[in-house]
């Protein structure tokens, strides 16, 4: 394993890019325990900082983490594809299957973190569902987990008065979720709007996902609108980048 590349490049870099090119040719593979610091010092002669940060590197771009007092390892879990046109599609919800059916296919999410309140809409929330700020709202905050890893927090806005004695306001919604019940009450979902951007976690954010030190979350914000154009939800979600590849497929 030799560190090539660009001169001009900081010594980490370079270590790193080693590093990556060892784990493509497959002399590392998923949940191998990469080189220490020590080991990185030895072979490429560099101070112990240099050699933490090239490990950084790697953890920061989702190819390996750290397990405490155990070291670095090559990162053997396989990113979710959330596959945005197809998950929203009636024939999922409306059949009863969860929306996260089509991304997961046969590995398990699991929510193991839930809160239903009643709460004031926050100002930007309000303005979606074009109600008044302060205006009381169904929020479902939720944690998803796939394989022990925190991949997703969502948060569900939701006017009170619309979902008012429904499942909406359970713990569990039932088959095919949020939208299935919304449809029952008359207002299904017609139509879908998503925003999508990448940022720098919160702390609240880093430590609910577990993420390591430098990694970005990629924020999607998704608007249902029943017919009319009614907006009846805002959902707020914080994926882990490192663990999703968003795929969407459009018919030209």
């Amino acid at each position: 394993m030799t560190a090539k590349g660009n001169g001009r490049q900081p010594k980490y870099q370079r270590i790193a890019e080693a590093l990556k090119a060892a784990i493509k040719a497959g002399e590392y593979g998923p949940g191998d325990r990469l080189p220490g610091e020590n080991d990185l010092m030895a072979t490429y002669q560099v101070a112990r900082m240099t050699a933490r940060q090239a490990l950084g590197v790697l953890q920061n771009e989702g190819v390996a983490e750290a397990r405490k007092g155990a070291g670095v390892f090559v990162r053997d879990f396989q990113p979710l594809r959330r596959r945005g046109i197809q998950r929203l599609a009636r024939e999922q919800w409306g059949e009863g299957r969860s929306i996260w059916a089509a991304d997961s296919g046969d590995r398990e999410v699991v929510v193991d973190q839930i809160t239903v309140t009643e709460a004031p809409a926050p100002a930007p929330i309000a303005g979606v569902l074009g109600i008044e700020p302060g205006e009381r709202v169904c929020l479902r905050s939720r944690r998803f987990v796939l394989e022990g890893k925190p991949v997703l927090l969502a948060a569900s806005f939701l006017p009170a008065g619309l979902v008012a004695g429904s499942a909406i306001i359970q713990e569990d919604t039932g088959p095919g979720g949020i939208y299935a019940r919304l449809a029952e009450l008359g207002h299904a979902p017609v139509h879908f709007r998503e925003e999508i951007r990448c940022r720098m976690p919160s702390s609240d954010e880093a430590s609910g996902l577990n993420l390591s030190m430098g990694t970005p979350v990629i924020v999607i914000v998704r608007t249902a609108f029943a017919d009319g154009g009614r907006p009846v939800e805002v959902n707020e979600m914080i994926l882990d980048s490192a663990a999703y590849v968003l795929e969407y497929d459009v018919e030209a």
